[in-house]
């Protein structure tokens, strides 16, 4: 029952900003966050946004580029990002687990199917 659809996706020059969403259903999410995955690469953490507090957490390459929000009430979690680089396009993967930590790990409960960010330079 638990669906994670992103949005969003697309083709931007370097430098532009582009916004992702997902929609979450079928549970309640005290974690959410988003991953990625380029070619010939493994999937990895980009940043999780807790319950309680909004508590956010970046890899290092994102920092100062990224945001996430998250909407509790209808189970969303966006993600800006700004100033992209030629090494961002990837596959963003939307993500819940049941803590913060879990996501920064590496680890999820919940993948979305995934949705291309391309950057044209």
């Amino acid at each position: 029952q638990v669906q994670l659809v992103e949005s969003g996706g697309g083709l931007v020059q370097a430098g532009g900003s582009l916004r992702l969403s997902c929609a979450a259903s079928g549970g309640t999410f005290y974690a959410m966050g988003w991953f990625r995955q380029a070619p010939g690469k493994e999937r990895e953490f980009v940043t999780a946004i807790g319950w309680s507090r909004g508590s956010t957490y970046y890899t290092d390459s994102v920092k100062g580029r990224f945001t996430t929000s998250r909407d509790n009430a209808k189970n969303t979690v966006s993600l800006q990002m700004n100033s992209l680089k030629p090494e961002d396009p990837a596959v963003y993967y939307c993500a819940v687990a049941d803590a913060t930590p879990r996501l920064v790990s590496g680890m999820a409960d919940y993948w979305g199917q995934g949705t291309q960010v391309t950057v044209s330079s």
